[in-house]
């Protein structure tokens, strides 16, 4: 009964676009025999179930020790890509299992503070390591080399390339899906800690990875404008005439807006396509965000003392783990029940991929108590 069962719920993907990504076509880097669930919805499972998927919650988008019941937080942020990216793909008769996947785990390698939080750790890896920090290669770097005790938890190809190659900040008019095998995928994956242009342009390997890319866009880009205008950041008459003719002056338009022309410029077409019109108008809208919001949501004073703190916890961990002290937190804490695999990872990345995994509040927490900590 479960095999007749099983048989029934892939023949579903009969219905599919000839450009979807089907179960049958899932990459393992692990070689593993699927269950009743298709393959990338059993993805999603591990994703939700997983510690890191836990943090969201707790970890700020844009603004940062706001006290306002509203603002965005990162658990909010991936729960609307994943609705928008779902909805773009069912209209196109895409993979949605694929898309969820993909869209609740694009994440899961930010900072706390945001991309605050992500361009310090960015300063020290370089210094450090050699190597840029990006969240999209920690997410994956989340799946495959930390969560399950640093075992990984066997997220297919598609969805690891979906999550490598999200980059929201990158706008592009169209997006094209590049045909890859996991030796592809690991060579990118590699190559894109030195390669700062490589990280942000790698083209997906799946029309669903395209959609959650600029789902990315679409689930922030009008967002951010409610959540700055909640606190007193901008008011909604400083947004562009030229803008609002096209897009709308609240989030729902814009949503509306962008994935309807999306839908219109893509059904059927083995890409996902902006007309001209809502592409310049979204361009206009990011650089705006950035201009009235990004730029002014931190003072010089307030960036370099979170700076000065994720310094000082990412050099106090350093020295915990260069001596051995296994009474400190990040031994008790995060290091504990890990593999022997992981425990021979280099204790620089080891002391970035703990802080990296902090929420916001956790952060200062544990900043707060080393503060008070005397090693001498």
């Amino acid at each position: 009964m479960i095999e007749k069962i099983k048989k029934e719920v892939l023949e579903r993907e009969k219905n599919l676009s000839k450009y979807a990504c089907c179960s049958k076509d899932v990459i393992r880097l692990k070689k593993e025999t699927e269950d009743l669930r298709p393959a990338f919805f059993h993805d999603c499972d591990r994703i939700i179930y997983s510690l890191s998927y836990s943090r969201y919650i707790d970890k700020t988008q844009v603004f940062s020790y706001e006290s306002n019941d509203h603002v965005s937080h990162r658990m909010i942020h991936v729960q609307f890509v994943s609705k928008i990216a779902r909805t773009i793909g069912r209209m196109l008769k895409l993979n949605e299992d694929l898309i969820e996947a993909a869209a609740l785990g694009h994440d899961l390698g930010h900072t706390p503070l945001g991309h605050l939080g992500e361009s310090i750790l960015n300063k020290i890896s370089l210094e450090e390591l050699g190597e840029y920090f990006m969240h999209n290669l920690q997410s994956v770097r989340v799946l495959m080399n930390i969560d399950k005790d640093g075992e990984g938890s066997n997220i297919s190809v598609q969805v690891l390339d979906a999550i490598m190659c999200h980059n929201g900040e990158e706008l592009e008019r169209k997006y094209q899906p590049r045909k890859k095998t996991s030796e592809d995928f690991l060579k990118e994956y590699k190559a894109s800690y030195k390669d700062k242009h490589l990280a942000r342009h790698i083209e997906p390997m799946t029309l669903e990875g395209c959609v959650v890319r600029i789902a990315d866009v679409i689930g922030y880009i009008g967002r951010d404008i409610e959540d700055a205008i909640q606190v007193g950041i901008i008011t909604r008459e400083d947004l562009p005439d030229e803008i609002v003719k096209v897009l709308g002056d609240n989030n729902s338009k814009i949503i509306n807006t962008i994935v309807l022309d999306i839908i219109e410029n893509s059904y059927g077409k083995n890409y996902i396509a902006l007309s001209d019109e809502v592409y310049e108008a979204l361009e206009k809208l990011k650089a705006f965000n950035y201009e009235k919001i990004y730029y002014r949501v931190n003072t010089n004073q307030d960036i370099k003392q979170y700076e000065l703190q994720f310094r000082f916890l990412f050099e106090r961990y350093l020295y915990y783990l260069n001596n051995k002290t296994t009474d400190s937190i990040i031994y008790s804490k995060f290091l504990k029940n890990m593999s022997k695999n992981y425990l021979k990872t280099d204790p620089k990345r080891i002391a970035l991929d703990f802080i990296s995994g902090m929420t916001d509040d956790y952060f200062l927490e544990q900043y707060n108590l080393e503060k008070k900590i005397n090693l001498d």
